[in-house]
């Protein structure tokens, strides 16, 4: 057990690190579609959209919305802890099952599923397949890169340290060295509001109807993964919401950037990755990069 947890907390810091650089590659300004002669070769494999302001009146007011569930959580973070503790609630076998099967769902699930999702979308040449299943990786390890940032920087203590009984236990910058002390914000959360925003938006555009079907679906599963964390003592309520407001800025704002800058660096890369026979019945990827 030991060493498997060993190799999820450096699995874990890998998929932050990533997160942190796409973080990095999104903000930074983009190379001007006239500055590569390749570009009209590489687009997003969907149509893309006029390019909007990155951040609209919608936005904030999700952002009030968040902000509100935050600071209102925060009181009920030790009631809610002692609650979940119980040995009653903690022996419900349902509870014990769905709630384990949830979090892997969401990790390592999250990555297994949009890589799958990419790779028979580019074998099978289903260009929505692959955006949904890159543009869900995206989202998820933008909002794991921000999130292992707060989590470092803020240090708060996990409940189980405290049996649920101190809230407001935290030591900045002791995240970033210990785990136990890396609670706020949840990260299974921000994880699965990140896929649930991207596969919402995204499906969204090329069936508009959907939304009413997927977006209550995903957005449900992804409160029962934080609420699945709540009840393993890994974390308060406020964590579970700032993890779900970072989830689901990373999904919606990941699938409007690549859509309205069709001409990315990610995208780039990978949307000019294909999957080749290997001639001893396998696969190889193949990356065509344009000649300098």
């Amino acid at each position: 057990m030991r060493s498997f947890s060993r190799w999820a907390r450096a699995a874990s810091c890998r998929q932050g690190l990533f997160g942190l650089a796409l973080v990095a590659t999104i903000v930074s300004p983009s190379r001007s579609i006239a500055q590569s002669t390749a570009a009209d070769s590489i687009r997003d494999t969907t149509h893309s959209q006029k390019q909007a302001p990155f951040f609209t009146r919608k936005d904030l007011v999700l952002a009030a919305v968040f902000a509100g569930a935050t600071i209102a959580a925060a009181p009920f973070d030790k009631q809610a802890a002692q609650e979940l503790l119980r040995p009653g609630t903690q022996a419900n076998n349902f509870l014990k099952h769905t709630s384990t099967r949830v979090e892997i769902i969401t990790s390592p699930g999250a990555h297994i599923i949009g890589g799958a999702l990419y790779a028979v979308g580019r074998i099978a040449k289903y260009d929505r397949v692959a955006d949904l299943g890159w543009h869900g990786t995206e989202a998820v390890l933008f909002a794991q890169g921000v999130t292992m940032v707060l989590k470092g920087v803020v240090g708060r203590g996990r409940p189980f340290l405290t049996a649920g009984q101190d809230p407001d236990d935290f030591h900045m910058g002791k995240g970033f060295t210990n785990s136990d002390w890396s609670s706020f914000p949840s990260g299974h959360t921000s994880t699965a509001f990140a896929a649930a925003a991207a596969v919402t938006n995204e499906t969204t555009r090329w069936w508009p109807r959907s939304t009413w079907v997927v977006g209550p679906l995903m957005y449900a599963g992804a409160t029962a993964v934080g609420l699945s964390r709540m009840y393993h003592s890994r974390h308060w309520a406020s964590d579970v919401a700032l993890g779900a407001a970072i989830g689901t800025f990373s999904g919606r704002k990941v699938v409007q950037y690549v859509h309205g800058h069709t001409d990315n660096r990610i995208d780039r890369v990978m949307l000019a990755t294909s999957v080749v026979p290997d001639g001893r019945g396998g696969v190889l990827l193949a990356v065509s990069l344009p000649t300098p």
